[in-house]
């Protein structure tokens, strides 16, 4: 007999919502380090288009929560 009480949608959505955020906010504070010059070598276009890809990647998984739509795209610096 399970004894474990069933997590419901809320409860198993409030889990997984948390450790995803935080760990989105983990890998952008991780990302600002490559802002380092004196360890990396960038450019601005570089930058920009790291920028872009976050910003578009926010903006669709918000409209998924919103219409859910979602087109998805691979991001390169190539």
């Amino acid at each position: 007999m399970d004894t474990k009480k069933r997590e419901t949608k809320r409860e198993r959505f409030l889990r997984i919502a948390e450790s995803r955020t935080k760990k989105v906010i983990k890998m952008i504070k991780l990302l600002g380090n490559c802002a380092n010059r004196s360890t990396y070598e960038y450019s601005e276009e570089d930058v920009k288009k790291i920028f872009n890809a976050i910003e578009r990647e926010v903006k669709m998984a918000k409209s998924k929560f919103e219409e859910g739509v979602y087109d998805e795209q691979e991001f390169t610096l190539k």
